[in-house]
């Protein structure tokens, strides 16, 4: 363990979340320098158990989102375990939840009851559906998300929705639950005061989706279909020996890009100089890529248009994304010595603060690794700890 540096360093920050969204933006306010501590129930969060792992209840999808925390498992259904919590309230400057509020409500744990507690608190709730809106009391998990927010059949059709293989929609709420988050405190700086804040699945995804998505019917009324032409047509370009993705992105661009390739008949058939007839021709100019692709070796390509300035990439495999040029030159995947686990693997934050860097002070827990601990900073006499312990209402290793 190192000292955090981040710019959050010195907030404190009760997380009482599972699985992925919850667990991913509490792990980015750890990574800026946040301590964490995941309330865990006695079982551990159902996210331990999924996934490869060495030893039982450390997957390494698990230690992907949940570094830089301690962990106390914590039986909240257990009056000791209730009180247990309330002690350590108002000792913290933001709690993050993804148990329905209805639910944290029955608890004794709801917004109003927590704010009697510590009224500077940022309360933040990761929902799946906004609680103004019928369907408040759902669960929701990323493939529900998909495909209540229009963006599975953005994917695929209306007529055959597809879901995009990865939990897309858990992610990009954990960083919109960090801002919101980050947000709320600035504001508390200068007011005093907490608050409740949401972040609801579907709301964000859809919003998020809409912005290329709603094509002409960003209109009212509509002057077009739905949908972004161009995002229906890209397609990876199969070269002599591989795939490369290529994107000449302006009509001096296309027009260099045709020329040096010998084919500068396409420069007029497509329209490439007028982005209007450029979209509107979109899939031709595609179908003419996939044809002009395997002409070159993905290296040959590379060079030509590096130096013709187009934007384009090889395609990076995941077994080899390590190897990537770019990130392995930025040192973005590290191998860590994990004090049980042995040798894992993990991308750094992205994020780079140059007076406060973020960074991995601290390896995933095991499940109540820091239960003693956390409850002695809470003012708990061992002895205390130790009658928790014996009655179940907390575990400690």
């Amino acid at each position: 363990m190192t000292t955090p540096t981040g710019p959050l360093s010195g907030i404190r920050v009760l997380d009482l979340t599972s699985v992925l969204f919850g667990p991913y933006a509490a792990q980015m306010l750890g990574d800026w320098g946040a301590d964490v501590i995941k309330i865990e129930p006695p079982t551990g969060d159902t996210w331990r158990y999924t996934g490869v792992f060495r030893n039982r209840g450390m997957s390494g999808q698990f230690m992907a989102v949940n570094r830089n925390k301690r962990s106390l498992a914590l039986d909240l259904k257990h009056p000791d375990g209730k009180a247990a919590l309330a002690r350590l309230i108002p000792t913290v400057d933001a709690l993050v939840t993804n148990v329905r509020p209805a639910a944290m409500a029955r608890l004794g744990f709801g917004y109003e009851a927590c704010a009697k507690l510590n009224p500077r608190l940022i309360y933040a709730a990761a929902t799946g559906f906004g609680q103004d809106g019928p369907w408040a009391a759902r669960p929701a998990f990323d493939e529900i998300i998909q495909a209540a927010s229009g963006l599975a059949s953005s994917i695929g059709s209306d007529e055959e929705p597809e879901f995009i293989p990865s939990l897309v929609g858990d992610k990009i709420c954990a960083m919109a639950m960090v801002g919101a988050v980050s947000a709320a405190l600035f504001r508390r700086e200068r007011s005093g005061q907490g608050q409740f804040v949401e972040v609801p699945m579907l709301e964000t995804i859809a919003g998020f989706n809409s912005i290329e998505m709603l094509g002409g019917h960003a209109f009212d009324p509509p002057i077009g279909p739905t949908g972004y032409k161009r995002m229906k047509n890209r397609r990876p370009v199969r070269t002599k020996d591989g795939w490369l993705t290529m994107l000449p992105y302006s009509g001096d661009n296309w027009c260099a890009f045709f020329e040096a390739v010998g084919r500068p008949e396409l420069i007029e058939e497509l329209g490439v100089r007028d982005p209007v007839l450029r979209s509107q021709n979109i899939d031709k100019v595609y179908d003419r890529m996939s044809e002009i692709g395997p002409t070159r070796t993905t290296a040959e390509w590379e060079e030509l248009l590096l130096r013709l300035d187009v934007p384009h990439t090889a395609f990076a495999r995941l077994t080899e994304i390590g190897d990537q040029p770019h990130l392995a030159a930025v040192g973005l995947f590290a191998d860590i010595d994990h004090p049980t686990e042995g040798r894992i693997r993990q991308a750094r934050p992205a994020t780079k603060f140059s007076e406060s860097p973020a960074g991995i002070h601290r390896m995933a827990p095991r499940l109540g690794e820091h239960s003693r601990e956390v409850l002695r900073e809470a003012g708990m006499s061992d002895a205390e700890i130790e009658a928790l312990i014996t009655n179940k209402a907390i575990g400690a290793p």
